[in-house]
Protein backbone atom coordinates (compact mmCIF):
# COMPACT_ATOMS: atom_id res chain seq x y z
CA UNK A 1 0.00 0.00 0.00
CA UNK A 2 1.37 3.24 -0.48
CA UNK A 3 2.10 5.72 2.20
CA UNK A 4 2.46 9.01 0.62
CA UNK A 5 -1.05 10.56 1.96
CA UNK A 6 -0.02 9.70 5.01
CA UNK A 7 3.80 10.60 5.23
CA UNK A 8 3.21 14.04 3.33
CA UNK A 9 0.52 14.99 6.14
CA UNK A 10 1.28 17.10 8.87
CA UNK A 11 1.61 15.71 11.92
CA UNK A 12 -1.31 15.63 13.86
CA UNK A 13 -0.30 13.41 17.36
CA UNK A 14 2.07 14.08 20.49
CA UNK A 15 4.07 11.73 21.68
CA UNK A 16 5.95 11.97 24.70
CA UNK A 17 9.45 12.83 24.64
CA UNK A 18 10.22 9.24 25.98
CA UNK A 19 8.45 7.39 23.47
CA UNK A 20 9.62 7.35 19.51
CA UNK A 21 7.17 9.45 17.27
CA UNK A 22 4.23 7.97 15.52
CA UNK A 23 5.36 6.65 12.16
CA UNK A 24 7.88 4.43 13.32
CA UNK A 25 10.55 3.96 10.07
CA UNK A 26 12.09 0.92 11.16
CA UNK A 27 10.93 -2.39 13.18
CA UNK A 28 13.22 -2.36 15.99
CA UNK A 29 13.20 -4.07 19.37
CA UNK A 30 10.54 -1.53 21.48
CA UNK A 31 8.51 -1.32 18.24
CA UNK A 32 7.86 -5.00 18.14
CA UNK A 33 7.10 -5.15 21.77
CA UNK A 34 4.89 -2.53 21.41
CA UNK A 35 3.10 -4.38 18.37
CA UNK A 36 2.93 -7.36 20.59
CA UNK A 37 0.99 -5.84 23.66
CA UNK A 38 -1.03 -4.26 21.13
CA UNK A 39 -2.41 -7.26 19.51
CA UNK A 40 -2.46 -9.48 22.67
CA UNK A 41 -4.94 -6.72 24.19
CA UNK A 42 -6.85 -7.62 21.53
CA UNK A 43 -6.51 -11.10 21.23
CA UNK A 44 -8.02 -11.26 25.20
CA UNK A 45 -10.77 -8.80 24.11
CA UNK A 46 -11.67 -11.05 21.10
CA UNK A 47 -11.64 -14.38 23.00
CA UNK A 48 -13.92 -13.49 25.72
CA UNK A 49 -16.92 -12.50 22.96
CA UNK A 50 -17.03 -16.01 22.64
CA UNK A 51 -15.34 -18.35 25.17
CA UNK A 52 -18.32 -18.38 27.27
CA UNK A 53 -20.05 -20.27 24.85
CA UNK A 54 -18.85 -23.63 25.19
CA UNK A 55 -18.77 -23.63 28.43
CA UNK A 56 -22.33 -22.13 29.31
CA UNK A 57 -24.01 -25.57 30.67
CA UNK A 58 -21.24 -25.84 33.00
CA UNK A 59 -22.09 -22.67 34.16
CA UNK A 60 -25.80 -22.93 34.64
CA UNK A 61 -24.99 -26.26 36.24
CA UNK A 62 -23.25 -24.53 38.96
CA UNK A 63 -24.61 -20.93 39.28
CA UNK A 64 -27.88 -22.06 39.10
CA UNK A 65 -28.39 -19.67 36.27
CA UNK A 66 -31.97 -20.14 34.32
CA UNK A 67 -32.28 -19.53 30.28
CA UNK A 68 -32.86 -15.63 30.56
CA UNK A 69 -29.54 -15.29 32.64
CA UNK A 70 -27.50 -17.50 29.99
CA UNK A 71 -28.48 -15.20 27.39
CA UNK A 72 -27.46 -12.50 29.36
CA UNK A 73 -24.18 -13.43 29.75
CA UNK A 74 -23.28 -13.34 25.93
CA UNK A 75 -25.71 -10.22 25.67
CA UNK A 76 -24.49 -8.20 28.70
CA UNK A 77 -21.22 -8.65 27.11
CA UNK A 78 -21.82 -7.56 23.40
CA UNK A 79 -24.33 -4.80 24.33
CA UNK A 80 -21.45 -2.26 26.00
CA UNK A 81 -19.06 -2.70 23.40
CA UNK A 82 -21.75 -1.44 20.68
CA UNK A 83 -22.86 1.11 22.88
CA UNK A 84 -19.52 2.29 24.08
CA UNK A 85 -16.83 2.14 21.15
CA UNK A 86 -18.05 5.69 19.52
CA UNK A 87 -17.22 6.98 22.53
CA UNK A 88 -13.93 4.97 23.69
CA UNK A 89 -12.53 6.16 20.10
CA UNK A 90 -13.33 9.61 20.82
CA UNK A 91 -11.28 10.00 24.36
CA UNK A 92 -8.43 8.33 22.93
CA UNK A 93 -8.71 10.91 20.64
CA UNK A 94 -8.73 13.56 23.65
CA UNK A 95 -6.86 11.70 26.16
CA UNK A 96 -4.22 10.08 24.54
CA UNK A 97 -4.74 6.49 23.19
CA UNK A 98 -2.44 4.53 25.44
CA UNK A 99 -3.64 6.20 28.89
CA UNK A 100 -7.36 5.10 27.39
CA UNK A 101 -5.82 1.49 26.46
CA UNK A 102 -4.24 1.35 29.92
CA UNK A 103 -7.51 1.83 31.70
CA UNK A 104 -9.82 -0.07 30.16
CA UNK A 105 -6.94 -2.58 30.57
CA UNK A 106 -7.53 -2.37 34.03
CA UNK A 107 -11.19 -1.97 33.88
CA UNK A 108 -11.25 -5.62 31.80
CA UNK A 109 -8.83 -7.86 34.24
CA UNK A 110 -10.86 -6.13 37.15
CA UNK A 111 -14.20 -7.72 35.61
CA UNK A 112 -12.68 -11.12 34.41
CA UNK A 113 -11.17 -11.34 38.15
CA UNK A 114 -15.04 -10.70 39.34
CA UNK A 115 -16.21 -13.44 36.38
CA UNK A 116 -14.11 -15.96 37.84
CA UNK A 117 -14.80 -15.17 41.51
CA UNK A 118 -18.79 -14.68 40.66
CA UNK A 119 -21.20 -17.31 43.03
CA UNK A 120 -24.20 -16.59 41.72
CA UNK A 121 -25.79 -15.68 37.78
CA UNK A 122 -26.13 -12.24 39.08
CA UNK A 123 -22.65 -11.12 40.12
CA UNK A 124 -21.44 -13.06 36.93
CA UNK A 125 -23.49 -11.13 34.43
CA UNK A 126 -22.85 -7.62 35.91
CA UNK A 127 -19.22 -8.49 35.71
CA UNK A 128 -19.46 -9.59 31.80
CA UNK A 129 -21.24 -6.19 31.32
CA UNK A 130 -17.97 -4.76 32.76
CA UNK A 131 -16.05 -6.81 30.59
CA UNK A 132 -17.73 -5.16 27.94
CA UNK A 133 -17.18 -1.66 29.38
CA UNK A 134 -13.28 -2.52 29.59
CA UNK A 135 -13.14 -3.60 25.51
CA UNK A 136 -15.35 -0.96 24.26
CA UNK A 137 -12.87 1.64 26.23
CA UNK A 138 -9.65 -0.42 24.94
CA UNK A 139 -11.09 -1.63 20.99
CA UNK A 140 -10.56 1.71 19.56
CA UNK A 141 -7.21 2.78 20.97
CA UNK A 142 -5.35 -0.59 19.48
CA UNK A 143 -6.62 0.21 15.70
CA UNK A 144 -5.83 3.74 16.15
CA UNK A 145 -2.50 3.66 17.58
CA UNK A 146 -1.46 0.80 14.81
CA UNK A 147 -2.87 3.38 12.12
CA UNK A 148 -0.47 6.36 13.37
CA UNK A 149 2.35 4.74 14.66
CA UNK A 150 3.36 2.19 11.64
CA UNK A 151 3.52 3.61 8.23
CA UNK A 152 3.95 2.53 4.53
CA UNK A 153 5.09 -1.54 3.95
CA UNK A 154 5.61 -1.58 8.23
CA UNK A 155 1.67 -0.54 8.42
CA UNK A 156 0.22 -3.08 5.59
CA UNK A 157 2.29 -5.87 7.99
CA UNK A 158 0.79 -4.93 10.87
CA UNK A 159 -2.87 -4.77 10.00
CA UNK A 160 -2.06 -8.29 8.19
CA UNK A 161 -1.11 -9.95 11.61
CA UNK A 162 -4.33 -7.98 13.07
CA UNK A 163 -6.37 -9.86 11.06
CA UNK A 164 -4.60 -12.96 11.59
CA UNK A 165 -5.24 -12.27 15.57
CA UNK A 166 -9.21 -11.79 14.62
CA UNK A 167 -9.10 -15.02 12.73
CA UNK A 168 -7.27 -16.53 15.28
CA UNK A 169 -9.77 -15.45 18.37
CA UNK A 170 -12.72 -15.87 16.45
CA UNK A 171 -12.19 -19.65 16.87
CA UNK A 172 -10.06 -19.92 19.17
CA UNK A 173 -12.55 -18.87 22.21
CA UNK A 174 -15.06 -21.84 21.90
CA UNK A 175 -11.98 -24.21 21.90
CA UNK A 176 -10.75 -22.55 25.19
CA UNK A 177 -14.04 -22.23 26.58
CA UNK A 178 -14.59 -26.08 26.10
CA UNK A 179 -11.10 -27.05 26.82
CA UNK A 180 -10.65 -25.47 29.79
CA UNK A 181 -14.21 -26.39 31.18
CA UNK A 182 -13.46 -30.02 30.79
CA UNK A 183 -9.88 -29.95 32.10
CA UNK A 184 -11.78 -28.31 35.51
CA UNK A 185 -8.10 -26.62 36.68
CA UNK A 186 -7.90 -27.11 40.80
CA UNK A 187 -11.83 -28.08 40.52
CA UNK A 188 -12.72 -24.61 39.39
CA UNK A 189 -14.83 -26.35 36.29
CA UNK A 190 -15.75 -22.95 33.99
CA UNK A 191 -13.73 -20.12 35.99
CA UNK A 192 -10.25 -20.28 34.47
CA UNK A 193 -12.09 -19.01 31.11
CA UNK A 194 -11.93 -15.73 32.75
CA UNK A 195 -8.76 -16.12 35.30
CA UNK A 196 -6.61 -16.54 32.62
CA UNK A 197 -7.38 -12.80 32.11
CA UNK A 198 -5.89 -11.69 34.62
CA UNK A 199 -1.92 -12.21 34.09
CA UNK A 200 -2.45 -11.42 30.74
CA UNK A 201 -4.33 -8.10 31.66
CA UNK A 202 -1.32 -7.39 34.25
CA UNK A 203 1.45 -8.02 31.49
CA UNK A 204 -0.26 -5.27 28.75
CA UNK A 205 -0.66 -2.54 31.96
CA UNK A 206 3.33 -3.41 32.88
CA UNK A 207 4.61 -3.64 29.03
CA UNK A 208 2.22 -1.05 27.20
CA UNK A 209 2.80 1.45 29.97
CA UNK A 210 6.82 1.61 28.69
CA UNK A 211 6.94 0.55 25.08
CA UNK A 212 3.56 1.68 23.45
CA UNK A 213 4.17 5.49 22.32
CA UNK A 214 1.08 7.94 23.25
CA UNK A 215 -0.84 9.41 20.94
CA UNK A 216 -3.31 12.92 20.96
CA UNK A 217 -4.98 15.12 19.00
CA UNK A 218 -3.44 18.37 19.51
CA UNK A 219 -6.20 20.93 20.27
CA UNK A 220 -8.60 18.77 21.30
CA UNK A 221 -11.86 20.07 22.68
CA UNK A 222 -14.54 18.60 25.11
CA UNK A 223 -16.48 15.64 24.53
CA UNK A 224 -19.43 15.65 22.96
CA UNK A 225 -21.59 14.68 26.30
CA UNK A 226 -24.92 14.90 24.37
CA UNK A 227 -24.10 13.31 21.61
CA UNK A 228 -22.58 10.44 23.82
CA UNK A 229 -26.19 9.84 25.36
CA UNK A 230 -28.03 10.05 22.13
CA UNK A 231 -25.55 7.91 20.60
CA UNK A 232 -25.97 5.19 23.45
CA UNK A 233 -29.71 5.32 23.65
CA UNK A 234 -29.87 4.59 19.86
CA UNK A 235 -27.62 1.47 19.48
CA UNK A 236 -28.97 0.21 23.15
CA UNK A 237 -33.15 0.42 21.31
CA UNK A 238 -31.57 -1.16 18.45
CA UNK A 239 -29.69 -3.82 19.71
CA UNK A 240 -31.79 -4.67 22.30
CA UNK A 241 -35.19 -6.03 20.67
CA UNK A 242 -33.17 -7.53 18.06
CA UNK A 243 -31.47 -9.49 21.22
CA UNK A 244 -34.18 -10.73 22.89
CA UNK A 245 -36.85 -10.80 20.63
CA UNK A 246 -36.39 -14.03 19.77
CA UNK A 247 -36.81 -15.20 22.81
CA UNK A 248 -40.35 -13.75 23.15
CA UNK A 249 -41.88 -14.51 20.07
CA UNK A 250 -41.54 -11.23 18.32
CA UNK A 251 -44.41 -9.35 20.39
CA UNK A 252 -45.29 -5.78 19.67
CA UNK A 253 -43.12 -4.34 22.12
CA UNK A 254 -40.00 -4.69 20.41
CA UNK A 255 -41.05 -3.61 16.87
CA UNK A 256 -42.17 -0.36 19.18
CA UNK A 257 -38.18 -0.57 20.91
CA UNK A 258 -36.74 -0.85 17.36
CA UNK A 259 -38.44 2.15 15.55
CA UNK A 260 -37.89 4.54 18.82
CA UNK A 261 -34.10 3.26 18.36
CA UNK A 262 -33.94 4.39 14.58
CA UNK A 263 -35.69 7.81 15.69
CA UNK A 264 -32.91 8.21 18.62
CA UNK A 265 -30.65 7.26 15.49
CA UNK A 266 -31.96 9.98 13.87
CA UNK A 267 -32.29 12.77 16.40
CA UNK A 268 -28.32 12.03 16.80
CA UNK A 269 -27.46 12.41 13.26
CA UNK A 270 -29.41 15.71 13.05
CA UNK A 271 -27.28 16.63 16.28
CA UNK A 272 -24.19 15.67 15.34
CA UNK A 273 -24.59 17.73 11.58
CA UNK A 274 -25.58 20.65 13.94
CA UNK A 275 -22.17 19.91 15.63
CA UNK A 276 -20.09 19.92 12.27
CA UNK A 277 -16.87 22.19 13.18
CA UNK A 278 -17.54 22.19 16.97
CA UNK A 279 -16.25 18.96 18.76
CA UNK A 280 -18.74 15.93 17.07
CA UNK A 281 -18.58 12.43 18.62
CA UNK A 282 -18.78 11.76 14.93
CA UNK A 283 -17.12 13.59 11.91
CA UNK A 284 -19.83 13.08 9.27
CA UNK A 285 -16.93 14.22 6.80
CA UNK A 286 -15.67 10.99 7.07
CA UNK A 287 -18.91 9.43 5.46
CA UNK A 288 -18.14 11.61 1.78
CA UNK A 289 -15.53 9.10 1.50
CA UNK A 290 -16.54 6.61 -0.55
CA UNK A 291 -13.34 4.02 0.27
CA UNK A 292 -14.71 4.53 4.44
CA UNK A 293 -18.36 4.38 3.48
CA UNK A 294 -18.00 1.60 1.40
CA UNK A 295 -15.47 -0.22 3.92
CA UNK A 296 -17.89 0.49 6.88
CA UNK A 297 -21.26 -1.14 4.80
CA UNK A 298 -18.35 -4.40 4.63
CA UNK A 299 -17.46 -4.71 8.16
CA UNK A 300 -21.51 -4.10 8.74
CA UNK A 301 -22.21 -7.88 6.43
CA UNK A 302 -18.65 -9.57 8.06
CA UNK A 303 -20.35 -9.11 11.75
CA UNK A 304 -23.65 -9.86 9.96
CA UNK A 305 -22.06 -13.04 8.70
CA UNK A 306 -20.18 -14.16 11.32
CA UNK A 307 -23.42 -13.60 13.90
CA UNK A 308 -24.88 -15.94 11.99
CA UNK A 309 -22.80 -18.86 11.14
CA UNK A 310 -21.22 -19.64 13.83
CA UNK A 311 -23.88 -19.79 16.54
CA UNK A 312 -25.42 -22.22 13.70
CA UNK A 313 -22.09 -24.30 13.12
CA UNK A 314 -22.01 -24.94 16.26
CA UNK A 315 -25.32 -26.62 16.70
CA UNK A 316 -25.23 -28.09 13.75
CA UNK A 317 -22.00 -30.16 14.57
CA UNK A 318 -23.39 -30.89 17.79
CA UNK A 319 -26.56 -31.36 17.17
CA UNK A 320 -27.69 -32.24 13.71
CA UNK A 321 -24.15 -34.43 13.41
CA UNK A 322 -23.93 -35.58 17.21
CA UNK A 323 -20.44 -34.70 17.53
CA UNK A 324 -18.78 -34.13 21.03
CA UNK A 325 -17.91 -30.93 22.24
CA UNK A 326 -14.25 -31.93 21.46
CA UNK A 327 -14.93 -32.63 18.33
CA UNK A 328 -17.11 -29.34 17.51
CA UNK A 329 -13.83 -27.88 18.74
CA UNK A 330 -11.50 -29.15 16.69
CA UNK A 331 -14.03 -28.10 13.60
CA UNK A 332 -12.94 -24.67 14.91
CA UNK A 333 -9.72 -25.72 14.77
CA UNK A 334 -9.76 -26.56 11.12
CA UNK A 335 -11.31 -23.30 10.31
CA UNK A 336 -8.90 -21.14 12.43
CA UNK A 337 -5.82 -23.17 10.35
CA UNK A 338 -7.66 -21.95 6.92
CA UNK A 339 -7.92 -18.34 8.64
CA UNK A 340 -4.21 -18.53 9.67
CA UNK A 341 -2.90 -19.16 6.47
CA UNK A 342 -5.23 -16.67 4.72
CA UNK A 343 -3.95 -14.19 7.14
CA UNK A 344 -0.02 -15.22 6.45
CA UNK A 345 -1.20 -14.33 2.83
CA UNK A 346 -2.15 -11.25 3.52
CA UNK A 347 0.77 -10.27 5.97
CA UNK A 348 3.37 -11.31 3.39
CA UNK A 349 1.54 -9.10 0.34
CA UNK A 350 2.82 -6.13 2.29
CA UNK A 351 -0.62 -4.18 0.91
CA UNK A 352 0.10 -4.66 -3.09
CA UNK A 353 -2.60 -6.26 -4.23
CA UNK A 354 -5.39 -3.45 -2.48
CA UNK A 355 -8.97 -4.48 -2.65
CA UNK A 356 -8.46 -7.69 -4.91
CA UNK A 357 -7.05 -9.46 -2.06
CA UNK A 358 -10.02 -9.57 0.30
CA UNK A 359 -12.17 -9.69 -2.57
CA UNK A 360 -10.99 -12.92 -3.83
CA UNK A 361 -11.28 -13.94 0.11
CA UNK A 362 -15.01 -13.12 -0.15
CA UNK A 363 -15.28 -15.56 -3.30
CA UNK A 364 -14.04 -18.20 -1.72
CA UNK A 365 -15.36 -18.60 0.83
CA UNK A 366 -18.68 -18.10 -0.70
CA UNK A 367 -18.26 -21.09 -3.14
CA UNK A 368 -16.83 -23.13 0.19
CA UNK A 369 -20.11 -22.10 1.99
CA UNK A 370 -21.90 -23.65 -1.52
CA UNK A 371 -19.85 -26.89 -1.59
CA UNK A 372 -20.47 -27.25 2.38
CA UNK A 373 -24.09 -26.81 1.77
CA UNK A 374 -24.04 -29.64 -1.11
CA UNK A 375 -22.18 -31.76 1.14
CA UNK A 376 -24.27 -31.30 3.93
CA UNK A 377 -27.03 -32.12 1.60
CA UNK A 378 -26.10 -35.28 -0.05
CA UNK A 379 -23.80 -36.64 2.95
CA UNK A 380 -26.45 -35.68 5.74
CA UNK A 381 -25.83 -38.55 8.90
CA UNK A 382 -22.41 -39.94 7.45
CA UNK A 383 -20.78 -36.64 7.11
CA UNK A 384 -17.72 -36.68 9.30
CA UNK A 385 -14.99 -34.45 10.58
CA UNK A 386 -12.68 -35.49 7.93
CA UNK A 387 -15.00 -35.49 5.12
CA UNK A 388 -15.65 -32.10 5.66
CA UNK A 389 -12.18 -31.13 6.29
CA UNK A 390 -11.54 -29.53 2.71
CA UNK A 391 -14.74 -26.84 3.04
CA UNK A 392 -14.23 -25.56 6.52
CA UNK A 393 -10.54 -24.86 5.94
CA UNK A 394 -11.48 -22.79 2.81
CA UNK A 395 -14.13 -21.17 4.33
CA UNK A 396 -11.42 -19.60 7.03
CA UNK A 397 -9.16 -19.33 4.20
CA UNK A 398 -11.20 -16.88 2.42
CA UNK A 399 -12.41 -14.82 5.84
CA UNK A 400 -8.81 -14.69 7.21
CA UNK A 401 -8.22 -13.06 3.51
CA UNK A 402 -10.79 -10.25 4.85
CA UNK A 403 -9.82 -8.63 8.24
CA UNK A 404 -6.87 -7.12 7.89
CA UNK A 405 -7.11 -5.47 4.48
CA UNK A 406 -10.60 -4.10 4.79
CA UNK A 407 -9.45 -2.86 8.18
CA UNK A 408 -6.72 -1.61 6.35
CA UNK A 409 -7.83 0.12 3.23
CA UNK A 410 -10.96 1.20 5.17
CA UNK A 411 -9.38 3.22 7.71
CA UNK A 412 -5.77 4.09 5.69
CA UNK A 413 -6.65 7.46 4.58
CA UNK A 414 -8.47 8.76 7.52
CA UNK A 415 -6.85 11.73 9.29
CA UNK A 416 -4.88 11.27 11.88
CA UNK A 417 -6.99 13.59 14.26
CA UNK A 418 -9.92 11.33 13.29
CA UNK A 419 -8.03 8.13 13.90
CA UNK A 420 -9.88 6.92 16.94
CA UNK A 421 -13.35 8.27 15.84
CA UNK A 422 -13.08 6.35 12.65
CA UNK A 423 -11.62 3.49 14.54
CA UNK A 424 -15.05 3.52 17.21
CA UNK A 425 -16.88 3.93 13.78
CA UNK A 426 -15.76 0.16 12.30
CA UNK A 427 -15.67 -1.65 15.22
CA UNK A 428 -19.13 -0.52 16.22
CA UNK A 429 -19.75 -1.37 12.42
CA UNK A 430 -19.06 -5.39 12.73
CA UNK A 431 -20.57 -5.82 16.94
CA UNK A 432 -24.13 -4.05 14.99
CA UNK A 433 -23.82 -6.81 12.41
CA UNK A 434 -23.35 -9.37 14.78
CA UNK A 435 -26.45 -8.38 17.10
CA UNK A 436 -28.42 -8.18 13.54
CA UNK A 437 -27.22 -11.90 12.41
CA UNK A 438 -28.33 -13.01 15.81
CA UNK A 439 -31.88 -11.95 15.03
CA UNK A 440 -31.60 -13.06 11.93
CA UNK A 441 -30.46 -16.36 13.94
CA UNK A 442 -34.03 -16.81 15.09
CA UNK A 443 -35.81 -15.89 11.41
CA UNK A 444 -33.50 -18.28 9.17
CA UNK A 445 -32.69 -21.17 11.51
CA UNK A 446 -34.79 -21.54 14.61
CA UNK A 447 -38.11 -20.70 12.72
CA UNK A 448 -36.83 -24.21 11.11
CA UNK A 449 -35.91 -26.53 13.97
CA UNK A 450 -39.33 -24.61 16.42
CA UNK A 451 -36.69 -25.66 19.09
CA UNK A 452 -36.21 -29.23 18.38
CA UNK A 453 -33.65 -31.47 19.01
CA UNK A 454 -33.68 -33.47 15.96
CA UNK A 455 -30.99 -34.14 13.97
CA UNK A 456 -32.64 -33.85 10.43
CA UNK A 457 -34.34 -30.42 11.48
CA UNK A 458 -30.39 -29.00 12.33
CA UNK A 459 -29.16 -30.16 9.39
CA UNK A 460 -32.18 -28.55 7.25
CA UNK A 461 -31.84 -25.32 8.52
CA UNK A 462 -28.11 -25.24 8.82
CA UNK A 463 -27.92 -25.49 5.24
CA UNK A 464 -30.63 -22.85 4.88
CA UNK A 465 -28.22 -20.83 6.60
CA UNK A 466 -25.03 -21.48 4.66
CA UNK A 467 -27.06 -20.30 1.36
CA UNK A 468 -27.96 -17.07 3.55
CA UNK A 469 -24.29 -16.43 4.43
CA UNK A 470 -22.79 -16.88 1.02
CA UNK A 471 -25.07 -14.33 -0.47
CA UNK A 472 -23.44 -12.02 2.61
CA UNK A 473 -20.42 -12.85 1.19
CA UNK A 474 -21.20 -12.06 -2.34
CA UNK A 475 -22.73 -8.93 -1.03
CA UNK A 476 -19.73 -7.66 0.61
CA UNK A 477 -17.34 -8.29 -2.04
CA UNK A 478 -19.91 -5.81 -4.31
CA UNK A 479 -19.24 -3.67 -1.54
CA UNK A 480 -15.65 -3.29 -1.76
CA UNK A 481 -15.48 -2.22 -5.42
CA UNK A 482 -15.65 1.11 -3.08
CA UNK A 483 -12.21 0.33 -1.62
CA UNK A 484 -9.10 1.55 -3.97
CA UNK A 485 -7.85 -1.25 -6.66
CA UNK A 486 -4.42 -0.42 -6.33
CA UNK A 487 -2.36 0.80 -3.56
CA UNK A 488 -1.54 4.28 -5.66
CA UNK A 489 -4.91 4.81 -6.01
CA UNK A 490 -5.52 9.04 -5.24
CA UNK A 491 -7.53 9.57 -2.23
CA UNK A 492 -11.35 10.24 -3.13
Amino acid sequence: MSSSALDNEPQQTTPPPNHPAPGLSKMGLAAWIALLVLLGAELMDMIDQSVVLTALPAIQESTGAGPAAVQWLTTGYSLPIAVGLITGGRLGDLYGRRKILLIGTVVFTTASLLCGLAAGPGVLIGARGLQGVGVAIMIPQILATLHVTFKGQHRSKVFGLYGAVMSLANVLGPVMGGLLTEADLFGQSWRPIFLVNVPVGLAVLLLGRRFIPESTVQKADRPDLTGMLLSALAIVLIVFPLTEGHLHHWPLWCFAVLAAGLLALGVFLCHQQRKQGNAPLVTLSLFRSRQFSGGMAAQLMHGLLCGLFFMTWTLYLQRGLGMSPFHAALAFVLLSLGELAGATIVAKSGGRFARRLPQAGALIAAASMAAYGLQAAEGQADLTLPAMTAPVVLIGFGLGMVGGPLADLSLARVPHENAGAASGLFNTAIHLGIALGTALTALVFFATTGGSLGAGLHRGAFITVLWWVGGLLVLMWALMFCLPKHTDDPAD
